[in-house]
């Protein structure tokens, strides 16, 4: 099977309604040709119709989809030269790997002879030529996703669409079948499209996101992009784990701090931003607790997890709880739930977004 040249997708103003529920609003995004990119957000929020909207499943109301700068948006699924991995694999029970594999091709009336070869090569990228005359109900979780996937690069699509390909893995085996996914996707050259909930698989193997929120794509970037310079408060939290506490910035002179309440306040640098309502955004590793009386936030620690790498203390801060991530060494030294602590925040890593 020959490697294959990506091709763009743009989405232009798309609307999509089911009866009086407003499902996609105005959705506009531009794909590169080759790129291996998600839609990302929580259940519900319009990322599997969108993916269905691409493959022709669903109609728009309005707006338009371009595959390679042709209009698609009228055209049924099986004009569309796109192949969907949809999230119960969808594998025929009573036929063998080779079977489900060849099926798509049988029904485009592709010669025998092709067929068998595309098979053979298509269960090759994937690694299941020794699997072939099994049937699903013989293969674990992993290999049905790698015959799903076979069965559908196997006719050749311009795009690979995957609708949470990995949903139904253990913990392990997605870790596993997600880097195969992006090996073979940079292999093939592909346009790839991976629908998510999980912000984990999303950014390690997707080359740029569209963070999606009640119908409405909330910001694209790169991953680290999105991270570091979320553009509103549900990009932030949605993205990692964020601190985000309200307040306002106040000057007296030269000093300029952010002020949760009249008790609890945070130092920041001079200049910048004038006073106003705002919210103050931060990742949990950017916060050092120290001993209590210094310099910092004054607070008492009310949860404390262990995740492995990192202590993850919950600190009680003038009404608000925020988290403080610490690496883990040995049990020796730990806060106990109850400690009084201060909190440092590095102010140079901090985000202000609009209340």
């Amino acid at each position: 099977m020959s490697e294959r040249q990506g091709v763009g997708i743009e989405i232009r103003n798309v609307d999509l309604s089911y009866g009086a529920n407003h499902i996609l609003k105005d959705v506009c995004l531009s794909i590169r040709p080759g790129e291996f990119f998600a839609f990302l957000g929580p259940s519900g929020c319009g990322k599997t119709t969108l993916l269905r909207l691409i493959a022709g499943f669903n109609q728009t109301d309005r707006g338009e989809v371009r595959l390679g700068g042709n209009d698609i948006s009228h055209l049924p699924p099986w004009r569309r030269d796109v192949g969907m991995v949809f999230q119960s694999y969808a594998l025929w029970p009573h036929m063998t790997v080779e079977r489900n594999v060849a099926f798509g091709l049988e029904e485009r009336r592709v010669p025998r002879a092709e067929i068998a070869a595309k098979v053979r090569s298509a269960l090759a990228l994937v690694g299941l030529e020794a699997l072939a005359s099994r049937f699903p109900s013989q293969l674990s979780g992993g290999q049905q996703q790698r015959v799903a996937l076979a069965r559908t690069i196997a006719v050749e699509p311009k795009v690979l669409l995957l609708d949470e390909p990995l949903s139904n893995l253990d913990a392990k085996m997605r870790v596993q079948v997600r880097r195969e996914l992006r090996d073979l996707q940079q292999r093939l050259g592909l346009t790839t499209i991976f629908v998510t909930h999980d912000q984990e698989e999303a950014n390690s193997i997707c080359d740029r996101i569209a963070v999606l929120n009640d119908g409405a794509v909330q910001q694209v970037g790169t991953p680290m992009e999105l991270y570091q310079r979320p553009a509103n408060l549900f990009v932030a939290g949605f993205l990692g784990t964020a601190n985000i506490l309200a307040g306002r910035i106040a000057e007296n002179g030269a000093e300029r701090v952010f002020a949760i309440n009249e008790a609890a306040a945070l130092p920041l640098p001079p200049g910048g931003l004038t006073p106003r309502q705002t919210k103050l955004v931060f990742r949990p590793q950017h916060a050092v607790l120290s001993a209590p009386g210094s310099p910092g936030l004054a607070g008492v620690i009310v949860h404390r997890e262990f995740l492995g790498a990192v202590i993850r203390y919950g600190v009680s801060i003038a009404g608000s709880e925020i988290l403080v991530e610490s690496p883990f060494a040995s049990a020796e030294g730990l806060q106990d739930v109850g400690s009084p602590v201060s909190v440092t925040v590095d102010v140079g890593r901090v985000h202000f977004l609009d209340a």
